[in-house]
């Protein structure tokens, strides 16, 4: 421990290397999260809709993307997605790939918030003349969203951690640029220690905020 020396990350340092890559961790923890959230909430309308013909393909598609680690995902997507005329880049790729695969978790969540919602509800909205699309849109998914915002909000604490997966790609993310930062002054221990430590304080703290907004909604039921 005597060896070590932190003494070389200045804020210049860290401005030159780290920043660019916490920047696109957040930018893909938010469009990952949001646009999961979009296609996990219709994987789950599809999977309780009770029509076999958009069930079975929703069920297919997350329980076949919930068995494989997401670190496969990433580079089967990126190394494959080339042979089909296409280059999007790491970071682009990436965003893909978390949108597609965070999905399936945010569908799960959805899909138990929106069972969590009183039947009755359902068939009062049915009583009062509206059809399965206003009903779940006016009635059942603004009760499921509150349910379900700190089960939401901890998988994208989750996800955000996961954004250290796409170091796999070359994609420069907050992990990256710790690493770079530390081949740059050859103190790779120190960098690493300090990226983990960044990782934590970032991910306790949303996960303090998140404690007291669970609390809130549990008043306000």
């Amino acid at each position: 421990m005597s060896q070590l020396d932190f003494s070389f990350l200045t804020w210049d340092v860290l401005q030159s290397f780290v920043l660019k890559g916490l920047m696109f961790s957040v930018q893909l923890t938010l469009i990952a999260t949001l646009g999961g959230i979009v296609l996990g909430t219709l994987l789950a309308l599809m999977r309780l809709s009770g029509r076999a013909w958009l069930e079975k393909p929703a069920a297919f598609y997350v329980d076949t993307l919930r068995s494989i680690p997401l670190v496969m995902v990433i580079l089967w997507f990126f190394l494959l997605i080339p042979y089909l005329g296409v280059n999007v880049g790491a970071e682009k790729s990436a965003i893909i790939t978390f949108i597609l695969f965070e999905a399936t978790y945010f569908s799960e969540i959805m899909r138990a918030g929106i069972q969590s919602v009183s039947r009755g509800q359902v068939f009062a909205g049915y009583a009062m003349g509206m059809t399965y699309r206003q009903t779940m849109q006016l009635v059942v998914l603004p009760q499921a969203f509150r349910n379900m915002l700190p089960v939401l909000l901890t998988q994208t604490i989750v996800l955000f951690q996961d954004t250290s997966l796409v170091y796999a790609i070359g994609a420069y993310d907050l992990l990256k640029g710790f690493e770079v930062a530390g081949k740059n002054f050859n103190r790779p221990v120190e960098t690493y220690l300090v990226a983990a430590a960044v990782y934590f304080v970032i991910c306790f703290s949303l996960s303090m905020l998140v404690r007291r907004l669970q609390k809130k909604i549990a008043i306000i039921r």
